[in-house]
């Protein structure tokens, strides 16, 4: 009964105890100063903020009742630390709220009944959508609540990105350190090599000219011996004059000859031996690099026995064109019958391997790999759903990989040569432009069983498109 008398003497403009309350021509009361302020603050007619009616003129009277009752009772009256602090008004698109109708449920009663805003002395609205409002705060509070988890969601997921970079990162580093400390090794295997080779063919040459220098050596010191023999003996001649010794002495000379024989001057060439090493050094090594490298230029033939009836395949299976004359290839369940295809001779289904092809010249094709398990018979897109990877060109410079749908590729120009790399354990495989080896494009799902270097030349075009596709090897 209080709180409803209290409510009864609480002025519907600031929400307190009346002060000097006047009461209008409709019998809704005001404090004084409050309706004062109102009206001075209105646009429009003069009016009741509660009922709406219109008055000719700002007039009010007393009512001593009212204020004889507030006067009785001064435990009406709220203590400063009673009284509602004054909070911040929310704007929304539906206009003001208080928010001490939200956040202050003991004066609750007061404001859902209140007509103006306590802080804007304007035109409330709470009193007549508090739950309309409370619903739109609690959908918005929701709104914030769901795009916060949203933004959490979202770093999470860059945080996560951020790591599998720095872990791809590391994982790369050390595969490129293997691949040129692969490299280093075999450089420094084969300078290892050379130069023990150059070590013992330079001890070779050196001995046998070591062997051959003391011989010839030992034929000057036994002749020396014998000069010196023979100047003795002569000597001994001149002076004795005795035939009898001339005689003896002329058959100590005979068999005191020298032997002179020796062994033959070691046929060694100087130049010819360092013109193994004065060639073209560098080609030599790397000649044995490239039978190393892993991947190697795989040495490709394309197979007659998938080849549709319209691709001519030349002598040694390299160069493929389309043409007008059906070929005579004998029926085969594995030939392409729909499209302008063939495979390669050689499938994979382990290991890393990389090969080339030559577009120079071609306006459209297709390659890539196939399944072994494809339906050669049907026309179908050529897409990892239905077991082929590949890239493609059209019109001449519109290139493209082989997804569905097709992803467009920017390229700075038209590469003559196309690599492709096959990597089986990580299912993975990259196109490159061979010229200058720049990424085109790399399927990271790649083909989960046996595969076939796939090629399609595409119509000839009435001769926009009749170069041939070439299989590239380096014969080494």
């Amino acid at each position: 009964r209080r709180m409803s008398l209290r409510e009864d003497l609480t002025c519907p403009i600031c929400y307190e105890l009346f002060t000097d309350p006047v009461m209008l021509g409709c019998m809704h009361h005001y404090c004084k100063g409050c309706i004062t302020a109102f009206w001075r603050r209105a646009r429009g007619p003069v009016s009741c903020p509660q009922c709406r009616r219109e008055f000719p003129s700002k007039s009010f009277q007393t009512n001593y009742l009212v204020v004889g009752m507030v006067e009785k009772d001064s435990s009406f009256r709220l203590t400063v630390a009673q009284r509602p602090q004054r909070l911040p008004v929310a704007v929304l698109e539906f206009g003001f709220i208080c928010l001490f109708v939200f956040l202050n449920k003991r004066y609750i009663s007061y404001l859902l009944n209140a007509v103006v805003c306590y802080e804007e002395r304007a035109k409330c609205i709470v009193g007549h959508g508090y739950e309309l409002f409370l619903k739109k705060l609690k959908d918005s509070l929701e709104s914030h609540l769901t795009k916060k988890e949203d933004f959490l969601n979202k770093i999470r997921r860059n945080e996560e990105k951020m790591d599998i970079v720095k872990r791809a990162g590391t994982k790369l580093q050390d595969r490129v350190k293997e691949e040129f400390q692969a490299l280093h090794q075999v450089l420094l295997s084969e300078e290892m090599a050379m130069l023990e080779q150059l070590r013992v063919e330079e001890e070779k040459m050196l001995g046998e000219l070591g062997r051959h220098l003391e011989e010839l050596k030992g034929a000057v010191r036994n002749l020396e011996e014998s000069i010196t023999a023979l100047q003795q003996n002569i000597d001994s001649m001149e002076n004795s004059g005795l035939e009898e010794e001339k005689a003896v002495l002329t058959t100590e000379t005979k068999n005191d000859s020298p032997a002179l024989q020796l062994n033959n001057e070691p046929e060694i060439d100087v130049e010819r031996e360092n013109g193994k090493y004065l060639g073209p050094l560098q080609y030599m090594i790397w000649r044995k690099m490239y039978k190393l490298l892993k991947p190697g230029l795989a040495r490709l033939t394309f197979d007659p026995e998938t080849a549709h009836p319209n691709l001519l395949l030349s002598r040694d299976r390299t160069a493929v064109v389309e043409c007008d004359e059906v070929q005579l290839y004998e029926p085969s369940p594995r030939r392409f019958s729909q499209c302008v295809n063939l495979l390669a001779a050689q499938g994979f289904d382990s290991g890393r391997h990389y090969w080339e092809v030559g577009v120079r010249g071609k306006t459209k094709w297709d390659l890539g790999v196939a399944l072994e398990s494809v339906d050669r018979k049907a026309r179908v897109k050529l897409c990892p759903e239905n077991g082929y990877w590949t890239l493609r060109l059209r019109r001449g410079r519109e290139y493209s990989a082989g997804t569905q749908p097709g992803t467009p590729l920017r390229l700075t120009g038209a590469p003559c040569r196309i690599g492709v790399l096959l990597d089986c354990e990580e299912r993975r495989v990259s196109f490159y432009g061979a010229d200058d080896m720049v990424l085109l494009y790399s399927f990271v799902r790649g083909p989960p069983g046996k595969v076939y270097p796939f090629f399609s030349t595409c119509f000839s075009d009435r001769g926009q498109n009749a170069a041939p596709m070439r299989l590239l090897s380096l014969d080494l």
